[in-house]
């Protein structure tokens, strides 16, 4: 089916058909035509005017082209008719897709998949070096597999071939039969070796960063949600932040951490995340394993969710599965239901609202709901003692000693190597012991002494 769009903003020059393929039985939240039109806002936020859209559903994709054979006619058509020249995929190619439909349409079109989209995006607001490192990271690994006629081979980027082997008059040359394609993969493997040692540089930092920061005893609240999710907004809110917010996908890239107190005179540090999106890149992911960190390292998750979004509910799975991805799904959760000035009917947010044990809604541009939020950070993270029945390695005996000085210690007992422990402890620190919590796996019994089965 073909979906053509009126165009919003005729000064693109970039114009795009958009295909969504559904294949087998859809395993994502998103349905193929919500899918489609975050496909669009992607592309819209990279300066791209998308003319139509495209779609047709598989039971596994076409081994060269990706899309039926009928389908691929059906979009050289749109393409010539509408004078497009991008193509957007809504899911990542292979380098064999993406080189069998590059033989369909001749130079003037560009075929562009999800992840590269993103990957450009993702560039474009890179604002710090760190930033601008992992994405250069990611998009060299996306490119390595796919050097096609679409690629600039580096002799061209580089701005003068006087000292670059392989090139004419440079000091080196070409090993017998070796063609500017392998040259081309040569210096990109190595631009990612170098590229990763910065950014192990980088992540040594952040882990002495990090260190300092417990030290200081204050808690850290990461701020996570789908892109365009109201993330930075809501860190500008609550610590008079300057971070640059826009309506738009991915509108801040870089992490930004502010010092914010709440209504109890205490202190947190709230960190805005890279927002969350479907189908996010696995080049990404692993490109962004330093700053991903800081999640995952965090004592608290400030979910916040743009509950005036149809795809709501999606959005939230997709945020869920993204914590899976990079393991940080046994941390405590606090749910943010924002954009509540958005909802004409006041019952869908009572509604929501029951759905998220830990949750407010608030509006973060218009300050609705703020104070109720900091008073619930404030009781969660500080006043009030949460219960924990965890077994404790005794080499991490400084996770009883903690519970001893700010806890309170209910029951405990000593199992060979590990120390089973119950009692009570502020929520600040209840992310230290999610790791150990357990499930009896058998009574207690005179002879076996304790028996119990972790679980994360």
């Amino acid at each position: 089916m073909v979906k053509k769009i009126v165009p919003v903003i005729d000064s693109y020059q970039e114009r795009a058909v958009a295909v969504g393929v559904e294949i087998g039985q859809p395993d994502s939240p998103f349905t193929l035509e919500e899918s489609l039109n975050e496909l669009c806002l992607l592309a819209q936020t990279a300066g791209i005017e998308v003319m139509a859209t495209l779609t047709q559903r598989l039971e596994k994709p076409n081994p060269k082209t990706y899309i039926g054979v009928g389908k691929l006619e059906e979009l050289k058509a749109v393409v010539h008719e509408l004078g497009a020249n991008i193509i957007l995929f809504d899911d990542e190619l292979s380098p064999r897709h993406l080189r069998e439909l590059e033989k369909h349409f001749d130079e003037t079109v560009r075929i562009i998949d999800r992840t590269a989209l993103i990957l450009d995006i993702f560039a474009q607001h890179a604002a710090t070096r760190e930033g601008a490192l992992q994405v250069e990271l990611a998009q060299y690994e996306y490119r390595l597999p796919r050097l096609t006629r679409a690629w600039t081979h580096l002799a061209r980027q580089a701005g003068g071939g006087g000292g670059r082997a392989g090139s004419v008059g440079g000091v080196g040359l070409r090993g017998p039969g070796e063609t500017q394609l392998e040259v081309d993969r040569r210096d990109i493997r190595r631009r990612i070796a170098h590229l990763k040692e910065e950014l192990e540089k980088v992540k040594s930092h952040r882990r002495q960063y990090r260190r300092r920061r417990k030290k200081s005893g204050i808690p850290v609240v990461a701020l996570i949600g789908y892109t365009n999710a109201g993330k930075s907004t809501l860190l500008n809110a609550l610590s008079n932040a300057n971070v640059y917010v826009a309506d738009q996908l991915f509108a801040t890239l870089d992490p930004t951490t502010r010092r914010v107190v709440l209504s109890n005179h205490n202190e947190i540090l709230l960190t805005d995340t890279v927002g969350f999106i479907q189908k996010l890149p696995t080049h990404l992911v692993a490109a962004f394993r330093a700053t991903l960190e800081e999640i995952a390292e965090a004592d608290l998750l400030l979910h916040v969710l743009d509950i005036s979004q149809p795809t709501a509910q999606q959005q939230a799975q997709a945020v869920f599965q993204t914590l899976k991805e990079i393991q940080a799904d046994h941390l405590p959760i606090f749910t943010v239901l924002n954009k509540i000035d958005l909802l004409k009917d006041p019952q869908q947010t009572r509604n929501i609202l029951a759905e998220y044990p830990n949750s407010v809604a608030i509006s973060a541009r218009h300050g609705i709901g703020l104070t109720d939020l900091m008073q619930k950070l404030d009781d969660f993270l500080f006043r009030r003692q949460h219960a924990i029945s965890v077994v404790i390695p005794q080499r991490e005996a400084y996770l009883i000693q903690l519970v001893s000085q700010e806890g309170i210690v209910e029951k405990i007992e000593y199992a060979g190597k590990d120390v089973f422990l119950q009692g009570k402890i502020p929520g600040r620190h209840l992310a230290k012991y999610t790791p150990y919590l357990y499930q009896a796996a058998a009574e207690k019994s005179q002879n076996e002494g304790l028996a119990y089965e972790r679980t994360s």
